[in-house]
This record gives structure tokens, sequence and C-alpha cells, in this order.
């Protein structure tokens, strides 16, 4: 799945990443809410590394586009059906890289952009394989609504983040409070997997993630990039 977004002061950039690497518990206050969120591996203790995960490319959908509950949950008949928001902020690489060091990361970022890393609890918490199928059904990732390159957005590490879902704050918080900075981030991802131009990290989530059902509007919003909104629409409804 590809999603066309502007570059802020520029052209329109195509994305079409060949991976998208999340950071699960990157927030100490996302961490202190496991209890709640009740998925496998997800424990209060605090991480002494980045924890990584995949979300494949077909969950990117654009601002506006509707977020879709699958219909083939409902099968399971779970007890409490849980399909969560989580705002993040998210990282667009610039080049093909490898093995960065974290004092030269930053030269190889493309932007910044918002991102709402769309979970599914239930496949997350029962799925004997992890958390992959939970993270990565269809809309799963909606992104935008533009990239800010490093020398607009400010400091990327002091950025107020929010989540409001039907015009509610939900999630509000700063990127100064992830667990592991951006460079340490982006140095980590590129010693694991050589980066791509166009791959996205997501940096992890505050607290305050919670479910969404048919006929929400979730919105995230991050300083200086904007408003990520997208309507939620379970499948076959009109």
């Amino acid at each position: 799945m590809t999603v066309s977004l502007p570059i802020k002061n520029g052209s329109i950039y195509t994305l079409n990443p060949s991976k998208i690497v999340a950071l699960g518990l990157n927030y100490l206050e996302h961490i202190q809410e496991s209890q709640s969120v009740d998925v496998q591996n997800f424990t209060e203790e605090i991480p002494t590394e980045p924890i990584l995960f995949p979300k494949t490319p077909n969950v990117l959908i654009g601002p506006n586009q509707p977020v879709i509950l699958p219909e083939f949950i409902n099968q399971y008949n779970f007890e409490h059906c849980r399909t969560d928001h989580e705002a993040e902020l998210a990282i667009i690489i610039k080049d093909k890289v490898k093995n960065l060091s974290a004092e030269n990361a930053m030269d190889h970022i493309l932007g910044f952009t918002c991102f709402n890393d769309i979970s599914q609890r239930n496949l997350q918490k029962n799925d004997k394989s992890g958390w992959y199928r939970g993270k990565s059904l269809d809309t799963f990732g909606p992104i935008g609504p533009e990239i800010v390159p490093l020398e607009n957005i400010g400091d990327p590490q002091n950025l107020h983040i929010q989540c409001r879902l039907n015009g509610k704050i939900v999630q509000d918080s700063n990127t100064s409070h992830m667990i592991f900075k951006i460079p340490e981030i982006v140095a980590f991802v590129s010693k694991n997997f050589t980066l791509e131009s166009g791959d996205i990290i997501i940096t992890g989530t505050p607290s305050g993630v919670g479910p969404l059902t048919d006929g929400d509007l979730v919105e995230v919003e991050i300083e200086n990039i904007g408003i990520l909104s997208n309507p939620v629409k379970a499948e076959n409804q009109t």
C-alpha cells in the first residue's frame, strides 16, 4: 500500500516502504498501564534496549481514510473485543543505510509525521506467534498529514503529542518522555536491519490508549506537524 503525502514547503512524496519498524513500551507512562492493555509480553518492566516489532505496509492509509474494523474478528466471539488507537511520532528514512551511529543517525532522516498504530488487542493477547497479526491488519496504520523535514520540525525530542477520540483528549504527552531517544532508536534499528529510502520507524505511544468503535473519529496531533484525522468503520457497514 502506498500513501502520498506533501513534504512541508516541498513536493509530494509517495511512501512505499520496504518495512515499518515499530517500538513497543517506549513511554514509561504507557508501560504503567500494562494491566489495562492486557497483552502478552506487556509488563511493567522497563526495557533495557528498544523493543521492536513489525507492521506490514498493507496497514498504511492516509488522512481522512477510514480505519476498518474487520468483520472476521467477530467470529472469535471474544468476550471483550478491543481494537485500540495509539498516537505516535513517525520517522521517515531518507536513504539506504546500515549500522548507523547515534551521532550521525539524524543525517539520514527525511522527515517526521504523525502515525496511529492501530492494535487489535485480542489477537495480540492470544496469538502464539505474538503481536504480528494484531498490529498488521489492513488500514491499521494511518499516517500524515504531511512530512516535516528536520530543519522545520524544531526539536523532535520536545513535541506535544495528543490523540483525540470524538473530540475528547485521550492521550496527551510529549516526545521528551520517550525512554529511548530518536538518534538511539534509528541507530539501533539500522544495526538490526538495512534501512531503505522511505522506510518508516514509529517511536512508541504514551499512555491513554483505548478502544475504537464503528462511527468514531480519531485524531492524532503532533506539534509542528498537524492533525491526522481518520473515521472508524466496521467492515461491511455503510
